[in-house]
């Protein structure tokens, strides 16, 4: 029986681009999303939470989105987490290091917040 997608950690330094996707994947896609703001803050937080899929943006000042998942993996019951990340940067290269990273997906930003919540429900689907 595959597992339900329920609780997303999502990892932002944007208020704006937060508010959206959190008022988007709670809203139209119904899961709990837990947003931090930094690096830093999501491995504070990350553990209690014990998300399903973690998002993160790549360009973020501190710990980047990339060091965050280094570091996110090395947290109990997080070296299998599926992980996503959200940037602006679309060359096919940039798009290749992050999945060599271990992403399972990329969303482009700009993104559609009408279907945001649909392409979350197809990268948990490619996990």
């Amino acid at each position: 029986m595959t597992q339900e997608l329920k609780k997303i950690l999502y990892v932002e330094d944007e208020i704006d681009i937060q508010k959206v996707v959190e008022m988007v994947l709670e809203t139209i896609g119904g899961y709990e999303v837990l947003v931090c703001s930094s690096g830093q803050e999501a491995l504070e937080k990350a553990a209690d939470f014990a998300p399903d899929l973690c998002l993160l943006d790549v360009m973020m000042p501190g710990m980047d989105g990339p060091a965050t998942l280094q570091a996110l993996r090395k947290v109990e019951g997080f070296a299998d987490k599926p992980f996503a990340f959200l940037t602006a940067k679309t060359q096919v290269e940039e798009i290749s290091r992050l999945k060599a990273l271990g992403a399972i997906d990329v969303i482009i930003k700009p993104f559609n917040p009408m279907t945001l919540a649909d392409q979350v429900r197809d990268i948990w689907g490619q996990r």
